[in-house]
């Protein structure tokens, strides 16, 4: 299993989709290759669903929930912050999963944005 430390690429704020990004292409490679991955979130501070959405949501486009299941484990995460890091999940599965949601949420993604 191989161990990513989040602090090590990141630091101690785990914000933006561009952080998350930086995991992703991590975790991504490691997981299609079929090895199992321990995010290590040890000394991260701060959280925010941007960030789990980049790093680990995205993940669900191309790998399996059972595959995510098997091979990810999850260190040092506070409770308060795996609630959040489960809500993204269980978004990204819905959203990968079923294509009327995913054609709707987009839809509705881009009235907003065109409303600004």
């Amino acid at each position: 299993m191989k161990k990513i430390e989040i602090y090590t690429i990141v630091g101690e704020n785990c914000i933006t989709r561009t952080a998350g990004q930086k995991v992703y292409d991590l975790v991504h490679s490691e997981l299609l290759s079929g090895h199992s991955v321990d995010l290590d979130f040890e000394k991260v501070r701060v959280f925010a669903s941007p960030f789990f959405n980049a790093s680990i949501g995205r993940l669900f486009e191309d790998i399996a929930p059972l595959d995510f299941d098997r091979l990810v484990k999850v260190s040092n995460l506070a409770p308060a912050n795996m609630q959040v890091f489960k809500q993204v999940i269980q978004n990204s599965k819905r959203y990968y999963s079923d294509k009327g949601y995913r054609e709707a949420l987009d839809a509705t993604l881009r009235e907003q944005a065109q409303a600004k």
